[in-house]
């Protein structure tokens, strides 16, 4: 099996604020794995704030072509993801560069088999969970504007501890009647989480967001037990080792599969998480259509979504899963593997 990397800028339609970052283009890293004439492909978004840089994140990636050059292709479609993974050693990996990598095997596995990886998975096919879209964080006026001139079933808005957030929602609830999901990206504190959990769910509020910090266990535990919203987990829940702590002080967690390592230890804390009562959200970052359509292969697994990284894109240099316009669903292209598949073809390393 042959892996090469591919760097790209992902230029984005407006600038996009959490209380961690303000960003304008996303560098991310499009891996690709072939064998027997079929390709794999996954993605490592470099982001800013998780010290990742394209240069050394690519040398590091391409360290592991000679452990996949000597794995036989028959290895991955007899053995599967994880055999290949320990073959390689792939677990030293940063989490974000073993999830491109787990990705693309699972892409080029899927192929393989010649079906969607979803349709390989034991799933609800029955379930449709729809994903939001991403109102970033900005002075209320443009957060107006960005909603205006996206009209979709369910926003997450994003927020941070300014005065006037709740004015925030007031605002573009004159202009919606969607549910909101509110993400505070730990900029918060406890009181407030407290204190606005009632008007935020009077406002059409389903849930709160990583509201604190991920240190402060103890502030979160008073903010779940006296909130009237739900408080789902994101900074706080990274790795499979966070599920358990994070039954004990939220009501649900966050899965970014590019935190936790790759689709096999996300639907491992899946199901740790239904073991532990706890909802399930799965997230993404500014990602192009090759991490979004990898993800979306979890959707019936799942109660709530967001999955708009490739829509917050000015220039997507892959097509792959879309979300209709009025429901919030996902369309899977009729195609093996996630769906995913670069715009343009690249040169091979």
């Amino acid at each position: 099996m042959l892996l090469s990397v591919h760097p790209y800028d992902l230029p984005l339609r407006d600038p996009f604020q959490t209380t961690h970052e303000s960003r304008t283009v996303q560098p991310t890293l499009i891996v690709r794995i072939a064998a027997e004439g079929l390709e794999g492909l996954g993605e490592a978004p470099m982001t800013r704030y998780y010290g990742l840089e394209s240069g050394r994140c690519s040398r590091e990636l391409e360290s592991f072509i000679p452990a996949l050059a000597a794995i036989n292709s028959t290895e991955l479609r007899e053995g599967g993801v994880q055999a290949v993974l320990d073959r390689i050693g792939a677990e030293g990996l940063n989490p974000f560069l073993r999830c491109a990598v787990d990705v693309a095997l699972h892409d080029l596995w899927a192929k393989q088999a010649g079906k969607r990886l979803g349709l390989l998975w034991e799933q609800d096919r029955m379930r449709n969970i729809p994903t939001c879209y991403t109102i970033g964080l900005a002075p209320v006026e443009e957060m107006v504007r960005k909603l205006r001139a996206f009209d979709w079933p369910v926003y997450k808005i994003k927020l941070g501890g300014g005065a006037d957030d709740l004015e925030i929602i007031r605002a573009l609830r004159e202009y919606t009647d969607a549910p909101f999901y509110v993400d505070a990206n730990t900029g918060w504190t406890a009181r407030q989480a407290i204190d606005l959990s009632g008007p935020l769910k009077e406002l059409g509020v389903v849930f709160i967001e990583q509201p604190l910090p991920a240190d402060d266990r103890k502030g979160q535990a008073e903010v779940n037990k006296h909130a009237v919203l739900p408080v789902l987990a994101d900074e706080s829940c990274q790795t499979e080792e966070d599920v358990e702590k994070c039954a004990e002080i939220f009501s649900g967690i966050n899965i970014k599969i590019v935190k936790c390592g790759g689709l096999l230890p996300a639907r491992r804390m899946i199901a740790r998480a239904r073991e532990l009562d706890l909802q399930v959200m799965a997230g993404c970052m500014t990602e192009s259509s090759v991490g979004i359509s990898a993800i979306a292969q979890l959707l019936p697994e799942l109660d709530y979504a967001d999955m708009d990284g490739s829509m917050l894109l000015a220039d997507d240099p892959a097509h792959g899963v879309s979300f209709d316009f009025h429901t919030g669903y996902a369309t899977y292209p009729d195609r093996a593997g996630t769906g995913a598949e670069l715009k343009s073809p690249v040169a091979t390393r």
